[in-house]
């Protein structure tokens, strides 16, 4: 099979078609493959291609290739975005990997993108494997890439560096190598340029091999991934940023499995959990003490909270304040999707809801403040919103970034927890009806 049934077999493997995409385009030969196999491809996929390239600042050819990136792709006759990221000449591979990452995304939600491509191949991912047995991963890190993982999708991961250099050479197109790429200063590059090459003398299939080892890894990865859901009495449970588990369920289990159930509920979130982490969350959940964290290094935390042991990742920055209305409208705001209209109220609404009416707007949207209080609809008195978030079983964790709806300074709406006695329109009467969904 040729290079582009192969890929549009890839794409149909992936469901990705009549989508909108951001192709990471670096200018090197993979990635330019990836881009003129799309051109290729595109009455198959259908899809809307969004070239994304990271000018991290660090080689000083990197503007030219930037110019040269944003000129192929118009030449295609699709968008492109240049993130001139600045990070200068002493950033280092992490720092740059990072924020290339962080302006990706950023470029996908511009964008309403369902999918970021890469152009990772099949020698990357045995590189990968290489490193991370190195480094002393377990077989979830073995397994290496996943072919989509969130919205970073792999496309190419069956393709080999040699195939594609070959299929760049013979359509004539220009690429540019990066001289970090054979720089055996960085750990990738010294495993591709002379550890590999070596070990290959002795061993031709090692290539092979790490990818055998990782096929096994990712089948272990798998089947502990999908025991969560074939578990029932565990009742796992997934909520915005993070999943949940019955505590007592879970600590009842011997410690080789619930250590394993621990590390997949750790991947769910995007969360890498080690023996010492994992060993530390049993506790937590072993231990029966409501309000108790443990945190799961810079990316995340555990938390025992109403019987359930939930891990999340770490925070968001606090989302900028939001207002809604007059015009209907919808927009995100950290974890949360808002959307408002004009609409007739009903005769009732809900205390605890995801929709609520409002007689007045626009109505603003910010976090909690400490010691506030509201005043429940159909109650008597304020009560303290902590207590609203205790009886509504939001662990203390997710507080922070849970969405208040204000009016002049005062809470009028917490979705899901208590909706105020304020600003409730008269029945039948035309009013702001907003509906708030937690991703």
């Amino acid at each position: 099979m040729e290079l582009p049934e192969r890929l549009a077999a890839a794409l149909d493997d992936l469901d990705l078609r009549e989508a909108t995409v951001v192709v990471a385009v670096s200018g090197g030969p993979d990635s330019i493959a990836l881009l003129d196999l799309l051109v290729r491809t595109r009455q198959d996929h259908r899809l809307t291609v969004v070239v994304a390239h990271a000018d991290h600042g660090i080689h000083p050819d990197s503007s030219s290739v930037a110019a040269t990136v944003e000129a192929f792709a118009a030449s295609l006759g699709w968008a492109s975005e240049i993130g001139r990221l600045g990070l200068g000449s002493a950033a280092s591979e992490t720092t740059a990997r990072e924020a290339r990452y962080r302006w990706l995304h950023d470029v996908a939600a511009r964008h309403g993108a369902l999918a970021i491509l890469t152009a990772h191949q099949a020698d990357d991912q045995a590189e990968t494997v290489l490193m991370r047995l190195l480094a002393g991963s377990g077989p979830a890190g073995l397994a290496g890439m996943a072919r989509r993982r969130g919205l970073l999708t792999r496309p190419l991961l069956s393709f080999g560096r040699e195939e594609l250099a070959r299929y760049v050479h013979e359509r004539g197109l220009a690429t540019w190598d990066d001289p970090a790429n054979t720089d055996p200063a960085h750990l990738r590059s010294w495993l591709r340029t002379t550890v590999l090459p070596l070990v290959a003398s002795r061993l031709p299939r090692v290539v092979e091999h790490l990818h055998r080892s990782a096929r096994l890894a990712r089948g272990d990865r798998d089947a502990w991934d999908a025991a969560l859901a074939v578990l029932p009495e565990l009742d796992c449970r997934a909520d915005g940023e993070g999943i949940s588990v019955a505590a007592a369920v879970l600590a009842g289990y011997d410690s080789p499995l619930a250590a394993a159930l621990v590390r997949a509920l750790g991947r769910r979130i995007g969360c890498v959990v080690g023996d010492r982490g994992a060993e530390r969350i049993l506790g937590l959940a072993r231990a029966g003490r409501s309000g108790q964290r443990v945190p799961l290094g810079s990316t995340g935390q555990a938390e025992l909270a109403f019987g359930r042991l939930r891990l999340e990742r770490a925070p968001r920055p606090p989302a900028s304040p939001l207002t809604l209305g007059p015009a209907d409208g919808e927009a995100q705001w950290g974890a949360w999707s808002f959307c408002w209209s004009r609409d007739a109220a009903p005769a009732v609404q809900e205390r605890v809801g995801m929709t609520a009416w409002f007689a007045a707007a626009p109505i603003g949207v910010r976090t909690p403040q400490t010691g506030e209080r509201i005043r429940p609809i159909g109650g008597r008195g304020t009560r303290p919103l902590v207590r609203c978030f205790q009886e509504a079983k939001v662990p203390r964790g997710r507080r922070g970034g849970w969405p208040v709806l204000e009016s002049d300074g005062s809470a009028v709406w917490v979705p899901g927890v208590c909706r105020a006695d304020a600003l409730v329109p008269e029945p039948g009467a035309e009013a702001l009806r907003v509906d708030v969904t937690n991703r």
